[in-house]
């Protein structure tokens, strides 16, 4: 089945495939769940583009039989779409990790295309670029790592400095409820949606477009052992072997599926 084709070029600003996130649209503290929902829904899906090489990276054998299990639940082409990747980019993986999800569509594409795909551990330590010189940095599932220890805001700093005007911070992360204390949720592995608006925000990045491609209304936040008790970790007992779950509540959060998660797309002021 062909992807709905985009009938302007690819030269187009990205500006001009989402419209601009209104005040409106950001989330709010005495939000209700309908209101939540309703703001949620009206929110447009992703324009797919035909991009015959980020297809063929996504669907390639080479990928990990794994990764490619997971597609229909993180959702590869949708969020890159909507973060606005295309040929020719150097792209900026901030800690890709031993998993490297990610990293395996990426860096193949960004050599089918002429790009640069570049992998960052330790940002503090040099991001691998020479400055204002990359256009994209992508965030995965980290910032409850970072908030817990004040990486949050040098991080942030150190990706302004990397990325040249114009360029985009590319977020997808475990999402909680709005109203809570980043202090208490990080742990479980969520933060809210408004505390990485507000650090990248602080930071200088202008949030061009939020999109629910990634959320999952069945994710109440609220697990055993965190976000950690869902797919594709699955702990299903205590790091010390205590309270380990039963067949029945297994069962429960595989159902599930994998976490809610807000889909950020910030942009570098030119």
């Amino acid at each position: 089945m062909r992807l709905i084709a985009l009938a302007l070029s690819a030269a187009l600003p990205l500006a001009a495939m989402s419209a601009p996130v209104l005040a409106q649209d950001a989330p709010s503290v005495g939000e209700t769940p309908a209101q939540r929902a309703a703001r949620r829904a009206a929110m447009p899906p992703p324009v797919l583009q035909e991009d015959e090489a980020l297809q063929s990276a996504i669907g390639s054998s080479t990928r990990p039989a794994a990764d490619l299990a997971r597609d229909g639940q993180r959702h590869p082409l949708e969020t890159l779409t909507f973060w606005g990747l295309t040929p020719g980019l150097t792209v900026i993986e901030i800690e890709p990790g031993s998993a490297s999800w990610w990293r395996h569509i990426l860096e193949p594409y960004a050599a089918a295309t002429g790009g640069t795909y570049v992998p960052v551990g330790k940002p503090l330590e040099g991001m691998g670029v020479a400055d204002g010189t990359a256009d994209m940095v992508v965030v995965a599932r980290a910032f409850h790592n970072w908030a817990r220890d004040g990486r949050t805001e040098p991080y942030l700093a150190a990706f302004f400095k990397a990325l040249k005007p114009g360029g985009i911070l590319a977020i997808e992360q475990h999402r909680s409820a709005e109203g809570l204390n980043v202090a208490t949720t990080a742990p479980t592995g969520y933060v809210p949606e408004s505390y990485v608006i507000r650090a990248a925000q602080a930071a200088g990045f202008v949030l061009e477009a939020r999109s629910e491609v990634n959320a999952n209304a069945k994710d109440d936040h609220d697990h055993p052992f965190g976000v950690w008790s869902l797919q594709p970790v699955r702990q299903s007992q205590a790091r010390d072997g205590t309270g380990a779950l039963t067949p029945a509540q297994r069962a429960e959060l595989d159902a599930v599926g994998e976490s809610d998660r807000m889909t950020l797309r910030f942009r570098k002021p030119f």
